[in-house]
């Protein structure tokens, strides 16, 4: 992450920063829960089908995009689409996995916001896979989407009637684009350099890619962005200062003296 960041005084981060080994636990916890939880909502094969024509139906009837439109894009060639496959399957928990670490290691305060918010919109998301099993769009024949996974690769998912390791039958919501976009707020809120209006790219391209390769509805991506902007609102963001932890011995930094720091910094 090469942002331009702030000097702290020795020791500051290192009380704020939370004991790694509980985060490590924390968050392995929570990737098992949520694998576990989605092993729960497998199977469902009518309904997630049926769901699948309500959600091509409703999207019509909004006059949204039809997600063809991007795949025809990625068709134009083999090395376009396995590009945006390779995009799919390797960026994904990479990207999300190095934006907290570099939270935790350079602004820890901002790293527990995002680490909370990440679960919340994850919790919300497993529930909603239990409660609306939703068919893909390179599933159901009525969509004429092809699965560029299957046809160019890689893939990341095997048959639907044997894959056991993923929940194929789990579109809705999108946390490939939940958790690229918590990546671009979260990096812009915690730094200060001007390239950092480049962040939401990520989330853009993570959509477009998502779509093209018919693996989430324009609706999945809509529903995970309006979780996310309900765990925003719930949980605050910690205050920007000249260390992100936002106390010093015991005392708020100001400001001002924040910015003076950051002036005499950069001389």
């Amino acid at each position: 992450m090469n942002a331009r960041t702030e000097p702290a005084p020795a020791g500051s981060d290192a009380m704020a920063r939370p004991p790694l080994v509980r985060e490590l636990l924390l968050v392995a916890g929570l990737f098992l829960v949520y694998k576990f939880g989605r092993q729960l909502a497998t199977g469902h094969t009518g309904e997630a089908f049926h769901n699948a024509h309500r959600v091509w139906d409703v999207e019509r009837a909004v006059h949204l995009p039809g997600e063809g439109a991007v795949q025809s894009l990625l068709l134009h060639g083999d090395g376009l689409a396995h590009l945006a496959n390779t995009y799919y399957a390797a960026v994904h928990f990479p990207a999300t996995a190095a934006f907290l670490i570099w939270l935790y290691l350079r602004r820890p305060a901002h790293y527990v916001w995002a680490r909370r918010v990440l679960a919340a919109v994850t919790a919300a998301a497993l529930a909603l896979h239990l409660l609306f099993p939703l068919a893909p769009p390179r599933m159901p024949a009525a969509t004429g989407l092809v699965d560029t996974a299957r046809l160019y690769g890689p893939s990341v998912y095997g048959d639907p009637a044997t894959d056991s390791l993923s929940n194929q039958f789990a579109a809705m919501p999108s946390l490939h684009f939940g958790w690229a976009l918590m990546v671009a707020i979260g990096l812009v809120v915690a730094t200060r350099s001007r390239w950092r209006w480049l962040w939401p790219a990520h989330p853009l391209l993570t959509l477009l890619v998502i779509v093209g390769t018919a693996n989430h509805y324009w609706l999945d991506a809509i529903v995970a962005a309006a979780l996310l902007g309900l765990a925003l609102a719930v949980i605050p963001v910690p205050h920007r200062t000249a260390t992100t932890a936002g106390r010093v011995h015991g005392t708020l930094v100001p400001a001002q003296q924040d910015e003076q720091a950051l002036v005499g910094a950069g001389r």
